[in-house]
């Protein structure tokens, strides 16, 4: 069979080389994330959160993440229901929900500590190469109007 060269061949359309590469990662990371008994959503949120030393707020949250509340708001709910995360209301602003960790949230990110180490073993692009790449990414998430 020969190379197409149609615009409209699978083969030749970025979105689905993107696609194809993202699931293949988040399947990987899935195995990694079963043995914190997190899902992929939840490893993100509580990467936001391990990253500050405050509450966010979940509309901070969700714009870190690129998620809408409706979709951030479930996931909230099992971190908190495992006893990772509290859901307060912020006494400045009865409004708004604080997402803070817990001792247990804290403490698990000592055992995710390993996670990235061990799926940037398994990628195949390394030293400048991948900042290079996640340069490329943040660019292109950015034209298509998603700064984060």
């Amino acid at each position: 069979m020969t190379a197409s060269t149609s615009p409209l061949d699978l083969d030749n359309q970025l979105c689905f080389a993107l696609y194809r590469a993202s699931h293949a990662v988040v399947r990987a990371y899935k195995t990694e994330l079963d043995r914190l008994g997190l899902t992929y959503p939840q490893y993100l949120a509580m990467l936001a959160l391990w990253q500050t030393d405050h509450p966010l707020g979940v509309g901070q949250l969700g714009d870190l993440l690129g998620l809408d509340s409706g979709t951030l708001t479930p996931v909230l709910r099992r971190l908190e229901q495992r006893g990772l995360v509290v859901r307060r209301r912020d006494e400045h602003d009865e409004r708004r929900r604080l997402i803070g960790l817990t001792d247990d949230g804290r403490d698990l990110r000592a055992l995710a500590q390993k996670v990235p180490e061990t799926i940037a073993a398994r990628f195949p692009v390394q030293g400048q190469d991948y900042h290079l790449l996640m340069a490329q990414l943040a660019a292109i998430a950015q034209a298509f109007g998603n700064d984060r």
